[in-house]
């Protein structure tokens, strides 16, 4: 064994909701560790005093990563123990933990996890979509780009879309899956594990006139269906596959790209739309 050991870099899976979701081995790690890494120290107290634990707590989120990653990876060289945890589920997922253990990895730390609740997983199982497989896109972009370049991206996936969002942003963005993707089925999980756990399920449409008839609390995840093809699908015209292809150019997208991109939406050969693209380009 070497002389100077390094700590080992625990992910600790906490509740999303429910306290008692807490394991026995994730209490175990949380008693033992020398040091725990909170994205808000605050809300892991409140966990911690609950479970009658007492033990150093340090921050680590988003606006601090840069200067407290340094500093954590030198508590674990030093042999130092430390768990990083989330404010709910699993951490390094959608938070900064992914960083910490990108470090780790290069300077040849050991890291464990700790398997716990997951908002994506518990909201996924029960949406009634197909779980065989699934995409997960993290927080829903804010950025009206950013969403255009992520909904081409995924305007033909055929696994079920996975993603978080904020109450006040819910029905801004089931407008916008709408106008994209058409009436899919979908679920919104809120508050799962908690009192007022609710799921509402059924099209993009009927979800989003749900939610309109009174204010919208608590944390969401959003589950939606994949592309589907119809048995007789009607051929697209060209006015709008070239409507689409100007919105992919006004991207920045090559006509190559834009080519790749619809032949992939509206299932037709990308050689046809390359040479059509060419010949208006020309005109």
């Amino acid at each position: 064994m070497p002389d100077n050991p390094t700590g080992t870099l625990f992910l600790v899976g906490t509740p999303i909701g429910n306290l008692g979701d807490i394991t026995l081995r994730a209490i175990e790690t949380l008693k033992k560790v020398d040091l725990i890494a909170a994205e808000d120290t605050r809300q892991t107290r409140k966990l911690l005093n609950h479970l009658g634990i007492e033990k150093p707590l340090t921050s680590y989120f988003e606006h601090n990563k840069l200067t407290k990653g340094p500093q954590l990876i030198g508590e674990l060289l030093s042999g130092k123990d430390i768990a990083i945890v989330s404010d709910a589920g699993m951490p390094g997922i959608s938070d900064p933990g992914t960083e910490l253990v990108k470090s780790c990895i290069e300077v040849g730390i050991n890291i464990t996890v700790i398997p716990g609740p997951s908002a994506l997983l518990t909201g996924l199982v029960a949406s009634g979509l197909d779980t065989n497989g699934f995409v997960f896109l993290g927080f829903f972009p804010r950025e009206k780009s950013a969403q255009r370049k992520l909904l081409t991206q995924v305007a033909s996936e055929p696994r079920t879309l996975v993603f978080f969002e904020s109450p006040h942003r819910l029905l801004a963005t089931l407008q916008v899956l709408i106008d994209n993707f058409g009436d899919r089925r979908c679920c919104v999980a809120r508050e799962l594990t908690k009192l007022f756990e609710e799921y509402s399920r059924g099209n993009l449409s009927q979800v989003m006139a749900s939610y309109r008839r009174g204010q919208i609390k608590g944390e969401l995840t959003v589950m939606v269906e994949g592309f589907r093809i119809t048995e007789n699908p009607e051929p697209p015209s060209w006015e709008e596959i070239a409507s689409y292809a100007a919105e992919l150019q006004d991207q920045g997208l090559s006509t190559g790209e834009v080519a790749k991109e619809a032949a992939r939406r509206f299932g037709l050969p990308k050689r046809e739309i390359y040479n059509r693209l060419v010949i208006k380009g020309n005109n």
